[in-house]
């Protein structure tokens, strides 16, 4: 009953974290996507430098854990003076690895389309740059759906890790109360169903935006089967 009072205390302060943590998030999944797509279509449409250079990017920040990512970043502002909050921090951090994941769930779409299609807009006169905005990408994008819905599974639970910088997330505000009254394991309980929650109910609105735009004869299905959920 205790623990039942505790949670009941804690649940708006808890709650408030969430728009840090949704905010976080989405600002995150909106800078992979801005600069993931570019990212992809270099990796396969860009000279071999332009490539590699992308290929070391996706590398680097995919190979170095997102804790390290954290610490590398907070101390580089602060060795050169700026001061910024954790906040942002955090959103830079994660969005930089999620771009790198993000370039190569577009780059796999891109890849998997018909190359005949780019070849045909080049021989009706288009240039290449608007064959690939107005033919490749519109069809890329819908078939990473699935995958950008994954993405944003992924870096939500990613996203708990950065209440060590001191943001206001779901994390910090349920570590705090936990080291206040002891009641961890119904407390953690707690956002981890929150989290749990965000996930069902973001998932859910991507899978109405596949069925929106479906085509028929191009793959469907965010994963929702896949937790139980279909």
């Amino acid at each position: 009953m205790n623990s039942l009072l505790v949670v009941y205390n804690a649940l708006p302060s808890i709650l408030s974290g969430s728009l840090v943590t949704v905010g976080n998030v989405t600002l995150s999944l909106t800078m992979g996507l801005l600069l993931g797509v570019p990212m992809a279509v270099a990796q396969v449409y860009g000279g071999p430098w332009l490539r590699r250079l992308v290929a070391l990017y996706v590398w680097f920040f995919r190979g170095v854990p997102i804790l390290v990512l954290l610490f590398l970043c907070y101390g580089l502002f602060i060795s050169i003076g700026i001061s910024i909050d954790p906040f942002f921090i955090c959103c830079i951090v994660l969005g930089s690895t999620s771009t790198a994941y993000q370039s190569q769930i577009f780059r796999g779409a891109i890849e998997s389309l018909p190359h005949g299609q780019l070849n045909a807009a080049r021989a009706l006169g288009m240039r290449e740059s608007t064959g690939i905005c107005s033919i490749i990408l519109p069809q890329a994008m819908r078939l990473s759906i699935p995958g950008w819905a994954n993405e944003f599974s992924i870096l939500l639970k990613d996203s708990a890790i950065c209440f060590v910088l001191g943001t206001q997330d779901i994390m910090a505000r349920t570590s705090f109360v936990a080291a206040r009254t002891h009641e961890h394991l119904a407390l953690y309980a707690t956002a981890g169903v929150l989290y749990f929650v965000l996930t069902l109910v973001v998932l859910k609105l991507l899978r109405l935006l596949e069925q929106k735009i479906h085509v028929p004869g191009y793959s469907s299905g965010i994963g929702m089967e896949g937790m139980g959920m279909g």
